[in-house]
């Protein structure tokens, strides 16, 4: 099974953007569809964005349109996170996840450990 690792993560002010990124273990990731989802304190992990094998056909939750950016780099079996204009409701633990296909069908089966996001008023 692939392991998958974040980073990027840390604290910034609102208004401020960080990337996360994710690393994957084996070159086969690149083969899958990947997504990003969160994790507020006291709240259900949700949905963020995801992405087809190839790079395209980006989703994204209502909440981070127009602000965040997924994209990944098949080379480097490595998916990111292009987070822009940050709000303290953004504040969470990010993850990312794997794909059983290669086309988004919220059908995941890897995860990371995630990596923390604190933005701050």
């Amino acid at each position: 099974q692939v392991q998958l690792v974040e980073s990027g993560g840390g604290l910034v002010q609102a208004g401020g953007s960080l990337r996360l990124s994710c690393a994957a273990s084996e070159r086969t990731f690149s083969n899958y569809a990947m997504g990003w989802f969160r994790q507020a304190p006291g709240k259900e992990r949700e949905f963020v964005a995801a992405i087809n094998w190839s790079g395209g056909s980006p989703f994204y939750a209502d909440s981070v349109r127009g602000r965040f950016t997924i994209s990944r780099d098949r080379a480097k079996n490595t998916g990111y996170l292009q987070m822009n204009s940050l709000k303290p409701e953004d504040t969470a633990i990010y993850y990312c996840a794997k794909e059983s296909t290669s086309w988004v069908r919220r059908q995941y089966d890897s995860w990371g450990q995630g990596t923390q996001v604190t933005v701050s008023s």
